[in-house]
């Protein structure tokens, strides 16, 4: 499990936690679709987030062993 704006920084669409919560308050981040706001939303493998048109797989990213 990895928090949204962590997982910003891990793949490089944010190089800082403070330009992570701007991207996700300015309604520039959607998980599963869905527009996402809450930069503390935590994300499973599976889950999908889509920043600017380009969409990452949690699930290929973070290994959750």
């Amino acid at each position: 499990m990895i928090k949204l704006d962590q997982f910003l920084k891990l793949v490089g669409i944010a190089p800082t936690g403070g330009q992570a919560k701007w991207l996700i308050l300015d309604g520039a981040v959607k998980v599963n679709g869905v527009l996402e706001t809450r930069r503390g939303r935590k994300l499973v493998s599976g889950d999908r987030v889509t920043v600017e048109g380009k969409t990452y797989d949690v699930g290929q990213i973070v290994d959750n062993s």
